[in-house]
């Protein structure tokens, strides 16, 4: 493979600064800037509206949000043709599919009396091991959970009913989706998988309220970022439980483990949205998250932006996980102790039968042995060495150190025994 150095399952991407580019990806960039594409919350609710042939948002303050969103997009000069493409669909898959809820709610609103019994939530720094975790409780059919085909297309229309040659065309559309990704991108799928059973994060029911952290992993978004971080997101996670309640509605009333990191940085909005759920916090060397946040950044930047230069993941990423480190540890006392179950990394590697027997035993759910070895056995199947790893290099990639990292953080080692990995 072109620019990389391959070590049986092992990968090491030697052309991070200076990519060459294979190519699909030319035939992709070239193809994507034939199109243009108009970034407004009118056009996109428009095209929205055309294509599920309804009209009603529910409550409409989020169009000042898809606005920003829209804003944001263009500000950021060094996007790629395939991110303008990438960027559209996404906006217009939610707005669709926003419909979809609202639709679906007024012609049951009995759907908004579903509770949501007790979840499980699971949080922690991206890029350490949640969604491992959040995979590993799914494997126990007890919990219902939220796969990738579904997150992308929560509420079925008439195509997607089953046929004889298709049982699932959602399932389909996603499998298309993640073939087309790991066509440009094939190295992605070692660092964070997207096929079609893939355990989604919960982000996706957020995103139909066009807020989260979500826009900031596709694109440099300081606007946007501010505008989060200074707003209430409580409308944002009532809409969350809304998308749960349409999910039970539709598929059954399992209780739910759903996790996303940037809960981390919303506990007490959290607390209050999902009172009787327990809360799994993971905790990890910052270090090594980062490390790999700022490899995937760099990585995709070939086929995402304009130009690959380590300096703009660096400027931005360290500083946004100071910011999700710092909310969790001044809010963190907002969560009941006998709701919640800290995880730390090292602790996990030693003996993960404890931390999941402290998992079920605070949720209530009975652990039995039959139940442990099917645990046991998609932790071995699943474990994110077996398919293949690609290694990161600070130094080489970013002119960084572990230790230059590290010196930010002082405030969580302070909080949380979290033992240092990375040297």
């Amino acid at each position: 493979m072109t620019g990389h150095k391959r070590k049986g399952r092992v990968f090491e991407i030697l052309d991070m600064r200076n990519p060459v580019l294979s190519e699909a990806q030319k035939t992709a960039l070239d193809a994507a800037a034939r199109a243009s594409f108009d970034f407004s919350a009118k056009a996109i609710m428009q095209a929205a509206q055309d294509q599920t042939g309804l009209s009603d948002f529910g409550k409409m303050d989020f169009v000042e949000r898809l606005d920003l969103w829209c804003q944001c997009v263009k500000d950021d000069k060094f996007l790629s043709p395939v991110s303008h493409a990438a960027l559209w669909s996404m906006f217009l898959r939610y707005a669709c599919d926003r419909l979809r809820v609202e639709d679906i709610c007024n012609r049951h609103p009995e759907i908004l009396d579903i509770e949501i019994d007790r979840p499980i939530i699971v949080a922690g720094p991206p890029r350490s091991g949640t969604t491992h975790l959040l995979g590993l409780l799914s494997a126990d059919n007890r919990w219902r959970s939220l796969p990738w085909w579904e997150a992308t297309a929560p509420v079925p229309t008439e195509a997607d009913a089953p046929t004889a040659d298709n049982p699932n065309p959602r399932w389909s559309r996603a499998q298309t989706g993640w073939e087309q990704q790991d066509a440009l991108m094939p190295l992605f799928k070692y660092m964070h998988e997207f096929s079609p059973d893939h355990i989604s994060e919960d982000i996706e029911l957020q995103a139909l309220d066009f807020s989260s952290y979500l826009i900031e992993w596709m694109a440099l978004v300081p606007k946007w970022r501010d505008y989060y971080l200074s707003h209430d997101q409580s409308g944002t996670y009532a809409y969350l439980k809304k998308g749960l309640q349409v999910l039970t509605f539709l598929n059954g009333p399992n209780r739910w483990v759903i996790k996303c990191p940037q809960h981390m940085e919303q506990l007490p909005v959290l607390r209050k949205t999902f009172p009787d759920a327990t809360y799994v916090i993971t905790h990890r060397d910052p270090v090594g998250s980062i490390r790999s946040t700022l490899s995937m950044w760099l990585y995709a930047s070939r086929i995402l932006r304009t130009k690959s230069d380590p300096e703009e993941p660096k400027k931005y990423w360290i500083d946004r996980y100071k910011t999700l480190l710092q909310r969790c540890v001044q809010d963190h006392g907002c969560l009941p102790a006998a709701q919640t179950v800290d995880v730390f990394f090292h602790q996990w590697i030693k003996d993960p039968d404890l931390i999941l027997k402290e998992i079920y035993s605070k949720a209530s759910m009975p652990l039995d042995a039959k139940v442990l070895t099917k645990l046991h056995k998609y932790h071995s199947d699943n474990d994110p060495g077996v398919k293949g790893r690609v290694i990161f290099d600070l130094e080489r990639d970013f002119d960084i150190s572990a230790e230059d990292i590290r010196q930010h953080f002082k405030f969580y080692f302070d909080r949380f025994p979290v033992e240092q990995e990375i040297k």
